[in-house]
Parts: structure tokens; sequence; C-alpha cells
């Protein structure tokens, strides 16, 4: 039996999202219980060189929803407007996004197969067919950053485990 496209993505991009938007709900429980302002968690980094958490969730919005647009359109930019947002606001983003994703008709993402996407930065261009954009750009890029989201709510010390990232598994036939 192959694959579908919706298997490989949506079904992915839902499980580990919807985790995800556990995960900063447990990371808001946390702060209220320990007296700490979320707004603190939003510009933490691990290290001075990588990008904050307020980067990390919207980095997974937009290489889930954002990357089924680009199936669509078959054009991919990096993220762009995620400044501003605080705690409530990014989980409103990654809300947003599993939402969308829910709504999505499996037909119709599986017929979007075989087109092509095409990477912009700048002047760079990368080409990609649908399937290898997916494969070898959007999956890494999401799960990368849903790990590094996790792992800052965790070095904070928010009470979450491998469980609470894996999220609802996909079992059976």
């Amino acid at each position: 039996m192959a694959t579908s496209l919706y298997d490989l993505t949506v079904a992915s991009y839902l499980q580990i999202g919807e985790a995800l938007a556990g995960v900063l709900a447990k990371g808001a429980t946390h702060c209220a219980e320990q007296g700490l302002d979320t707004n603190e968690l939003v510009s933490h980094r691990i290290a001075p060189d990588m990008a904050d958490l307020r980067f990390q969730v919207y980095c997974v919005a937009h290489h889930s929803i954002g990357a089924v647009h680009a199936f669509r359109s078959g054009e991919f930019g990096p993220p762009s407007g995620y400044e501003d947002f605080d705690y409530a606001g990014l989980q409103q983003v990654l809300g947003d996004a599993v939402a969308e994703l829910k709504g999505l008709d499996r037909a119709e993402i599986d017929a979007l197969a075989g087109g092509t996407v095409t990477f912009r930065l700048g002047q760079m261009e990368i080409p990609f067919t649908t399937e290898n954009f997916a494969l070898s750009f959007s999956l890494p890029n999401f799960y990368f950053h849903a790990t590094t989201s996790y792992d800052l709510l965790r070095s904070k010390g928010v009470a979450i485990g491998k469980r609470d990232f894996l999220g609802q598994l996909r079992v059976g036939s």
C-alpha cells in the first residue's frame, strides 16, 4: 500500500501540532503556578545564537499549514510577521493552524502529489517536487521547530515528557 501525501504531511502536522498545543498549555499552567510571566518564555533561547520560542512555535505553524498552502500555490518562503507575538498569540497561531489542518480534504491534498514547490529566499530559489519539498524540507523543519519548542519549555521547568511531545499516536489499520 502506498502512503498518501495527506498521511505523510497533514496527519503528521496534526499529531505534533496538537501535541505542541498541549505542551504550550502546560507551559501556561506552569507559569501561572510559579508566578512567572509567560512572555518571558516567548523570548527564551538556550544559546545566544539560536532563535527564541516565539520563532520556534511560529515556524511549526509555518511549516505545517504554510506547507499545505505551498502545495497548492507552488511557492514557499521563510516565515515573517512573528516578531510581535506574545505567548497567547503563539497559542492562537498554532491553534488556527491546527483548526485549518483539520478542515482539509484528504482527496484534495492527495491530488496535489506530483506538483512542484519552489522555496524562495531573496534571489535564491530551490525547486522541489511536492513530495521532496514535504519529505526533505517541510517535515524536517517542522519537527526541528516542534522539538526545539519542547526543549525550550522543558529547560524552563515545564513538566513535560516524551508522551507530551508525541501526542495522539496513529495506531491500527
